[in-house]
Order: structure tokens, then C-alpha cells, then sequence
């Protein structure tokens, strides 16, 4: 009997161990939303969010997350989740309205073909996210309008924010990431990503806490041999080696300054003049003459 109640004292004690570490996770993935909300002005009052679900941990935990800071918000806004169902072979069409309605979140569900335009357009072994990408962001446009979505909440986190900058670096000889917030091209939306500051590791770990019935991407999510997948694995090797590496890129990004780089459009390199000073006279006795300094 006392190795069956040394047992049960022993599983208590990993229970409670459990639940901290998940409350505290949560807690640091909340928080870091509202910092991102709050110095990117996200949403404000009045708003309608619409939050775009696609299956994954990622916009799963955007929109746990979101639900739980509408509670407590210093602001009144609205949510309601929308789904691009892109007919993918197996999807299982389900998991998300039965989820959705289980909260009691309002959700609406868009049925498009986008997945036979991708398949049929990209040649195999091509990349596809792009064309995908462009394809998603014209249907949800189109449904933000219809809804009158006043912000458009998109679930890339910290990591994809930098693995767009090193792609980017690499590939297009350009010095830009991911946005934390942007007005689409036309001025009529204004998309946000309130999981900036999040990482990546962090939402799979709340996913699995959570529980959340993940859907796989059979486009995209299913290429291997992406540039973002190589980027992202060498973020993980460079944390693994220097721990704090990645938050000091992400803090990099929020301090730029164009004076300390090449880029003459945002600053006036050609026009930099020394500024005028006034010269005085130091006399040093032991040289026995004046010198000018500034």
C-alpha cells in the first residue's frame, strides 16, 4: 500500500508540475500578444477581427488567444473566424465548423477550389506557396468586405517574421520582413499578426496543451525542401548553439537605423555636410602655442 500511495503522490506532484508550466505558457503567450497589439495599435475600439483559421496550431492558438483577451480588453471588439476550405483531397470538412460552433465564436466557412489552380499551374517540384499565397489572400480579401472586417488577423508568429527577413537576405538582395501590420495594396484592409513576438516552439507546445484539432496542409505544409524550411532549421540550430540569438534578431528588427546602412533613399548620404562648430582656442603650455579645436 505505501508504494501504490508513493505512486499517486508522485503523479500528483508531476500534475501540478504540468499545469504550472502550461499556465505559465499561456501567460507568456497572452502577454506577448498584448504587447504586440498594444505597439502596433492592432485593434482598437470598435473593430471586427476577422481572424483567418487555416487547421494549423498557429492560427488555432491566434484565435484561443484573441478570444481570451477580448475578455479582458481595455477595448469592444468583435471576432468571427473564417475558413478557406481550398478543397485539398481528404480534408476533413468537419473539424473546423464543429470546433467553431463548439465556442460559440461566430465562423463562417468559404468553399473555393484554389488547391486544383495550384496543382494544375505549378509545375512538380516547383514551390508552391506562392501562387497559394496569392490565391488565399484574394478570397479572404473579397470575404473581409463582405463581412465588413475592419482588421484581418493572420497567425505568423516570430519565427516566420524572420525566416521572411533571411529569405529575403539570401534570395532577393533586400533588407524586409513580415509586417506586423500593413494595409493591403488597394488601402481598402489592414492585416495584423498579433503573434509576432511569439515563438514558434511555444505555440506547438500550447497546441499540444490545448489540444487542438489539427488539420495538415497537403500543399504547402507538405514540401520538404522549402527555403523557409531550410531558414527555419538553421534559426533552431543557431538557438540551440546561442541561446537568445533569435530574440536579439526580432529586437533588431524594432531598432533599424538607415544612418548605419546603405540605403540612399531612406537617408541623405549625398546631402550629409558637416555640422558647423565653433572653434576655440586651448593653449598648451607645454607646446608654448595655441592649437584649434572643436
Amino acid at each position: 500500500m505505501a508504494g501504490v500511495q508513493c505512486i499517486c503522490d508522485f503523479l500528483m506532484v508531476d500534475q501540478r508540475k504540468s499545469k504550472y508550466e502550461s499556465d505559465k505558457l499561456a501567460k507568456r503567450i497572452r502577454r506577448q500578444v498584448g504587447e504586440a497589439i498594444a505597439d502596433f495599435n492592432m485593434i482598437e475600439e470598435g473593430d471586427r477581427v476577422m481572424v483567418c483559421l487555416s487547421g494549423g496550431k498557429d492560427s488555432y492558438g491566434l484565435l484561443d488567444v484573441l478570444m481570451k483577451l477580448k475578455n479582458k480588453a481595455p477595448v469592444n471588439f468583435e471576432l468571427i473566424a473564417v475558413n478557406l476550405d481550398q478543397k485539398q483531397p481528404g480534408f476533413p470538412e468537419r473539424v473546423l465548423p464543429d470546433y467553431l460552433a463548439s465556442l460559440g465564436v461566430p465562423f463562417r466557412i468559404v468553399g473555393q477550389d484554389t488547391y486544383s489552380v495550384v496543382k494544375r499551374v505549378v509545375p512538380e517540384g516547383k514551390t508552391m506557396c506562392a501562387l497559394c499565397s496569392r490565391l488565399r489572400r484574394g478570397v479572404l480579401y473579397r470575404v473581409a468586405g463582405e463581412l465588413g472586417a475592419s482588421k484581418i488577423a493572420l497567425g505568423h508568429h516570430r519565427d516566420d517574421v524572420l525566416a521572411t527577413f533571411f529569405l529575403n537576405l539570401f534570395h532577393a538582395g533586400a533588407l524586409k520582413a513580415m509586417p506586423a501590420k500593413l494595409r493591403s495594396d488597394d488601402g481598402r484592409h489592414i492585416v495584423i499578426r498579433p503573434l509576432a513576438y511569439v515563438a514558434e516552439d511555444d505555440l506547438a507546445a500550447y497546441a499540444a496543451a490545448k489540444a487542438f484539432p489539427i488539420i495538415p496542409c497537403t500543399l504547402c505544409g507538405s514540401q520538404e525542401n522549402l527555403q523557409r524550411k531550410v531558414v527555419g532549421r538553421m534559426l533552431k540550430q543557431w538557438e540551440q548553439a546561442e541561446p537568445g540569438r533569435i530574440a536579439s534578431i526580432l529586437r533588431a528588427l524594432t531598432d533599424v537605423r538607415p544612418s548605419q546602412l546603405l540605403d540612399r533613399k531612406l537617408f541623405d548620404f549625398a546631402g550629409l555636410k558637416p555640422a558647423p562648430v565653433q572653434a576655440s582656442v586651448i593653449h598648451f603650455k607645454e607646446l608654448g602655442e595655441p592649437l584649434f579645436a572643436e
